[in-house]
């Protein structure tokens, strides 16, 4: 297999039939040009990375949008921040025209602020993330994300209790390993995969990152993004990183910022609509890609990631990230992703509240998780009135395994 669909597909063409411009983000190498080319693939193409290209569209934009005013994809776009500022006169022109323009870019730095500054209202905006395991085994997004298109009831856990598995145990662990960037992993060959990781961080820090921050000094930001993999879905102590790695905590929490711009990390903010009074209000972060995360630590088996010490929060970034991507694909607008901890040690791992309601998920490396080890999602569920509560684990089976608390195996998501 060298091409995969993807969830968000469907979503992508709505927008453009709403909006004259659409923007694909995300991470280098996701598949951004790959859904762009699908979706249209008779629009004319401009790689910003390409010489002729750029010099074609920068030297003169007046121009070159009268030739090509329509019907175009631009590629790359963080390299000309200024594409968005000279759109704007060429949209504006005529509003009513929708469908012209598909644009990826991979920095959400500067790309977002002058989107927001230049376009406000005319572009729809995908974040597009590497393959959910549905995609990579060609299945249909799962129909547990239905329960996000209308509010969360009582009713809902029969929904659930009926949900059919998609995902065996084995291919789940498969893209647990090995993440989802695509070329690496729908070309099923261990060597190339771990050169193709190779090559890419290299590629991300030495290319991507020089040319965004060329006074950044890459030997350490290199050593702080090897760091930071072995500390996905956790709380960063910027001062504790920066004493190991002899960096001020400045420079920590610019590192940070560059790491989530690039869509490396994502930032998780704390839940704190809660009634409680003690909660930890620091962001904890996962890496995005786990394959990623893995390779910087040197995982490259099964059996190995199995006994790694980190599995299992690695593991809930894993189906945290599963969970964002599979949402994402949806309709469902104006929603939020959170984690819950009080100073005394109480977590949830994922809170998600929108119109759809208020779930709180707690996820579980094992196959089985005893009731002790759910009691801060009971209390959580009870004091805040909601319907339920999910457990996330590797079991075989849907279960009610406590009132208004449903076990889903990993597979399901």
């Amino acid at each position: 297999m060298t091409e995969a669909n993807r969830n968000i597909e469907k979503k992508a063409n709505e927008l453009l039939q709403f909006f004259p411009v659409v923007i694909i983000l995300g991470t280098r190498q996701c598949g951004k040009t790959t859904l762009a080319k699908k979706m249209r693939p008779k629009w004319r193409y401009f790689d910003l990375e390409r010489h002729k290209d750029f010099e074609f569209i920068t030297s003169d934009f007046e121009f070159f949008i009268k030739e090509h005013p329509h019907s175009i994809i631009i590629d790359e776009a963080q390299i000309y921040p200024q594409l968005f500022q000279e759109l704007r006169g060429a949209i504006d022109r005529d509003r009513q025209f929708k469908n012209r323009i598909l644009i990826t870019g991979s920095s959400s730095l500067e790309l977002v602020k002058n989107v927001s500054e230049s376009l406000a209202g005319r572009v729809g905006l995908i974040e597009l993330g590497t393959l959910k395991a549905n995609e990579i085994y060609s299945l249909n997004l799962p129909d547990f994300y239905k329960i996000f298109s209308e509010k969360i009831q009582p009713s809902t856990v029969d929904f659930l209790k009926n949900l059919n598995n998609r995902i065996s145990h084995d291919q789940l662990m498969d893209v647990f390993l090995k993440g989802g960037y695509p070329e690496p992993v729908l070309a099923e060959n261990d060597r190339y995969f771990s050169a193709w990781m190779e090559n890419y961080m290299y590629t991300y820090v030495q290319r991507d990152i020089r040319s965004l921050f060329p006074r950044l000094n890459m030997v350490k930001y290199q050593r702080f993004i090897a760091m930071l993999s072995a500390l996905s879905g956790t709380i960063i102590n910027r001062s504790q990183v920066g004493r190991s790695l002899d960096i001020s905590e400045k420079s920590i929490r610019d590192y940070l910022e560059i790491a989530e711009g690039t869509y490396i990390w994502r930032n998780i903010p704390s839940y704190e609509k809660s009634i409680s009074k003690s909660i930890v209000k620091m962001p904890k972060g996962n890496f995005r890609d786990c394959g990623l995360t893995h390779f910087l630590q040197g995982i490259n088996k099964r059996d190995q990631l199995v006994h790694y010490p980190n599995v299992g929060t690695d593991f809930e970034s894993f189906i945290i990230e599963e969970i964002i991507k599979g949402i994402q694909a949806t309709d469902t607008a104006n929603w939020q992703y959170n984690y819950f901890r009080t100073r005394n040690g109480a977590e949830i791992d994922l809170i998600l509240d929108g119109a759809f309601g208020t779930l709180p998920i707690e996820i579980k490396f094992g196959g089985m998780t005893k009731r002790s080890r759910i009691q801060t999602l009971k209390d959580f569920v009870y004091k805040n009135d909601l319907p339920l509560g999910i457990v996330i684990n590797n079991s075989d089976s849907v279960e009610l395994i406590a009132e208004r608390i449903i076990q889903l195996p990993a597979g399901f998501v």
